[in-house]
C-alpha cells in the first residue's frame, strides 16, 4: 500500500457535483492498493498514520499526532500511486489492484483507520470521478510504502 499523508486546514471530496466528505484540520489520504497489500500492510499503515506526530504543539514544534489532536480524516482511493513511469511517456498501472482485489482492502482500510483513531473517517467514491479539494497545512506531505519502510 502507498499512502499520501497531507495535513490539512481543510479538504473536501465532490462526486457529480456533491460534496460526500468534508474536514477541518486533519489529514487528507490518498491511497493506493497493489495487489500484494494484505491485512497486515493496512494494519501497520493505519497506526503509522493516527500516530504521526505531524500536527504543531503548543510550542509550535510537530509534537503531535492525529489523536493527540483531534483531527478528521478522509481517505480516498488512488490507484494512480502506483504509477510506472520508467518506460516511455504513458504510465502503467499494472501494479494497481484491479477492484476485486482493492475495493475490499480500502473498506478494510477504513474501518481499521476508524478503529484506531476512535471516530469516523470520511471518504471517497472508489472508481468514481472525484474532485478532490484541499488546504495543505504546512505544507506537509508525506509518502508511505508498506513495502518500502523507511
Amino acid at each position: 500500500m502507498r499512502a499520501i499523508v497531507q495535513r490539512v486546514s481543510k479538504a473536501s471530496v465532490t462526486v457529480d457535483g456533491e460534496v460526500i466528505s468534508k474536514i477541518d484540520n486533519g489529514l487528507l489520504i490518498l491511497l493506493g492498493i497493489e495487489d500484494a497489500d494484505e491485512q497486515e500492510d493496512l494494519e501497520w499503515l493505519s497506526r503509522k498514520i493516527v500516530n504521526l506526530r505531524i500536527f504543531n504543539d503548543s510550542e509550535g514544534v510537530m509534537n503531535q499526532s492525529l489523536i493527540e489532536n483531534g483531527g478528521n480524516v478522509i481517505v480516498v482511493s488512488q490507484f494512480t500511486l502506483h504509477a510506472s513511469t520508467k518506460k516511455g511517456n504513458r504510465p502503467s498501472y499494472i501494479k494497481a489492484a484491479k477492484p476485486v482485489v482493492a475495493i475490499p482492502l480500502y473498506e478494510k482500510f477504513v474501518t481499521q483507520m476508524e478503529q484506531d483513531l476512535g471516530q469516523k473517517v470520511g471518504t471517497g467514491i472508489f472508481g468514481a470521478d472525484m474532485k478532490v479539494e484541499l488546504v495543505n497545512d504546512g505544507p506537509v506531505t508525506i509518502a508511505i510504502d508498506t513495502k518500502n519502510k523507511e
